[in-house]
């Protein structure tokens, strides 16, 4: 993946020019597949020539993203409502979905709202791509007055109870209403998001298949406020769970000054089964971007159960994201397509 990419303003357009006709014809927009996943910007053509790229290219021209349009899907609006609260929704419906597909719950961060998660993460591209829906659940500022997920209350830590029954029931429904296959479902989060889909993994392991916590922390890190921010701002342990049988991907950077870096090792630390696991590390960079390692922890059977991406120089932000959403670093390695990756590898 490489970082934003300008081409002569002549050469975009001459493309345009080709491609007015190719739209008003009804041909197929052309291939993206060699492009740049993020980072990609159109110069200042005007609206007409600038709109005629966008739609050939599947290009975002604002910013809030049109590609699950132009790919055929549906961003859905919805409300769902239990015992133990209210909570909107946006929903991604790849173009031709027929059911039996997979599930990506994504946790937004604090100040975030779902279609800039969305946004941001191209999350719904990625899924596309796999036939996979995505749900964004959306934190009101009623709940909290950034929009943060409650993750560091003791109430909204637990199974059948706040915050993560609320989503817990969300996805259910979802389940049902789409006939989704319920092994190949899962939960992924960008900071306090983040923390939240850890919190969700501990409190639903019957629920969701695998994790992804971007710049999160462990469940249990915090109790309340105070402790939040000292975890935050330290590193906190959280505590035991069961991870026998969970599948985690952490993202995190290194220059991260929101969430000290070592929460990413203590979101291992919590999910390490008793039984040992095999690490494997590899480093590379982006061409044009930042550098990474990986690792990666299997299990006997050759199964990765955890892995761990730290990406150098990267502050708070989802790595490899379009700037077309907030918190979002196009320089770094594609988080989105490998937890799409990490996800569905053992799912089948």
């Amino acid at each position: 993946m490489m970082g934003t990419t300008f081409m002569d303003t002549s050469r975009w357009r001459a493309l345009a020019d080709t491609l007015k006709h190719a739209l008003a014809s009804d041909r197929p927009p052309l291939a993206t597949s060699n492009l740049p996943r993020s980072g990609l910007k159109l110069p200042d053509l005007g609206p007409g020539l600038a709109s005629v790229l966008s739609r050939a290219l599947h290009l975002p021209t604002g910013p809030a993203s049109k590609r699950e349009h132009d790919s055929g899907g549906r961003f859905l609006d919805g409300v769902f409502a239990n015992a133990a609260g209210t909570r909107a929704y946006k929903l991604f419906v790849p173009g031709g979905y027929r059911g039996r597909g997979a599930l990506v719950v994504m946790l937004h961060g604090c100040t975030q709202s779902p279609e800039d998660f969305a946004a941001g993460t191209r999350m719904n591209e990625a899924a596309a791509e796999q036939g996979c829906l995505v749900l964004y659940p959306a934190q009101p500022q009623n709940a909290n007055a950034q929009k943060c997920w409650n993750w560091f209350r003791a109430a909204d830590q637990a199974r059948d109870g706040g915050e993560p029954a609320i989503i817990a029931g969300m996805t259910r429904q979802i389940i049902e209403q789409y006939r989704i296959d319920p092994a190949r479902v899962f939960v992924a989060g960008l900071s306090a998001g983040g923390a939240a889909a850890a919190v969700l993994g501990a409190a639903y392991p019957d629920l969701f298949a695998a994790i992804g916590v971007h710049s999160g922390l462990a469940c249990g890190a915090a109790h309340d406020l105070p402790s939040a921010m000292a975890a935050m701002m330290q590193g906190r342990p959280g505590r035991h769970v069961d991870g026998s049988r969970a599948r985690v991907i952490v993202f995190q950077g290194d220059q991260d000054k929101t969430v000290n870096p070592t929460n990413a090792d203590a979101v291992l630390a919590q999910w390490m089964p008793a039984a040992p696991l095999l690490p494997t590390v590899e480093n590379g960079s982006v061409r044009g971007g930042r550098s990474w390692t990986r690792t990666i922890y299997k299990d006997n059977e050759g199964c990765a159960r955890l892995e761990k991406w730290v990406v150098h120089g990267a502050a708070h932000a989802w790595s490899g994201g379009s700037s077309a959403g907030s918190f979002t670093d196009p320089r770094g390695p594609d988080a989105t397509g490998e937890m799409i990756r990490f996800f569905l590898l053992e799912a089948g």
